[in-house]
């Protein structure tokens, strides 16, 4: 099954590709295919027919993105997911108390007072 709907969407994607490429922008874009639109798809160009096209293969695009993630997506149960587990939970880690060396003065004398 899942062959079946990851060929279908590969064909829609490449079909989808070309249609958008076929379809003249205000640039003309269907030019870089040997000509204009009104020699290969007559004089009023390729409006109507190109557009249902692309429409559809769009649609099936989007149902075969759809149905591959629901076929292949992950059934998460409790055993697969530590998330869930409410047993073993992370704690920060926390640095060590640092000893700190103690603060030695000197006594100079020089602050007291001399009469």
């Amino acid at each position: 099954m899942e062959t079946l709907v990851i060929v279908i969407h590969v064909l829609a994607c490449v079909f989808l590709i070309g249609a958008v490429m076929l379809q003249s922008g205000h640039e003309g874009m269907g030019v870089i295919f040997g000509g204009g639109s009104s020699t290969m798809f007559g004089s009023t160009g390729a409006g109507g027919l190109l557009v249902k096209v692309t429409a559809g293969l769009a649609t099936v695009f989007l149902v075969t993105s759809m149905t591959y993630n629901i076929i292949t997506g992950n059934k998460v149960t409790e055993q697969d997911s530590i998330m869930l587990q409410g047993e073993g939970t992370v704690k920060p880690i926390v640095p060590a108390e640092q000893q700190k060396p103690p603060v030695k003065f000197h006594d100079t004398g020089a602050d007291t007072k001399s009469e």
